[in-house]
């Protein structure tokens, strides 16, 4: 069976997004999840790592004696492996589509990233309204979101971004918690699909999941002494 190693679901987005995919497309996998104690080369959390990962970073996918790291990797391979889940769409130029915002994803909203990391069980509403005021690269990588994602919408119908759900959708959904824990301003339309990606089952699994941790780390917490 497929082995996948995730970080704590609170906190890793990269994680959330393979566990996402996998889930919601009912490819089984058996799940080891790595804590986050810290990044030290000397951490139990790259201790772990250190013998299956050329990176020591999660997410790693394992199948039989192949190690495949990196969300963008992990989500090709299983395209390949599982070809009838649909994982990309049908469609050609739909399919290109989708790999150019995966990588846009992959590579940029640097500013969306850190100065919003992704904190499931926290309401911060209050730190949103301040980065949203004070911090431009916020404001002008959330109007390019909301760009995308609307053209995708009206183009494909919803009600994911190319109509049926896709890894796209998978590589989003920590952009739609990081919507949620931080309340930044949404047009309608692309608040709806923030919370159809959050009540879809794989995405509903991965919040309990995250719920349930516990696990207040302060290096993770910028924002918070406590939870």
């Amino acid at each position: 069976m497929l082995k996948l190693f995730v970080g704590n679901k609170n906190y890793s987005s990269w994680s959330m997004r393979p566990w996402v995919l996998m889930r919601q497309a009912g490819i089984d996998f058996e799940e080891h999840m790595v804590r986050f104690d810290s990044f030290d080369t000397d951490s139990r959390f790259k201790q772990t790592l250190a013998d299956l990962s050329p990176t020591g970073k999660v997410p790693l996918l394992v199948d039989g004696d192949l190690a495949v790291w990196d969300t963008l990797s992990i989500a090709e391979y299983l395209a390949e492996q599982f070809p009838q889940k649909n994982l990309w769409p049908k469609d050609k130029a739909a399919r290109a589509q989708a790999r150019s915002v995966c990588a846009e994803m992959h590579s940029g909203f640097s500013g969306l990233r850190n100065l919003c990391p992704m904190n499931i069980e926290a309401s911060l509403p209050e730190v949103g309204a301040l980065l949203w005021r004070d911090k431009p690269e916020i404001r002008s990588e959330v109007q390019r979101i909301v760009q995308m994602w609307s053209g995708l919408l009206e183009t494909h119908g919803g009600p994911m971004l190319f109509g049926d759900f896709s890894i796209a959708d998978a590589y989003f959904a920590p952009v739609c918690m990081r919507f949620r824990t931080y309340m930044l301003p949404l047009p309608i339309s692309i608040a709806d699909y923030v919370g159809r990606v959050s009540d879809l089952p794989g995405v509903a699994a991965w919040i309990e999941g995250a719920l349930a941790e516990k696990d207040f780390l302060d290096f993770e917490e910028p924002y918070r002494l406590q939870p």
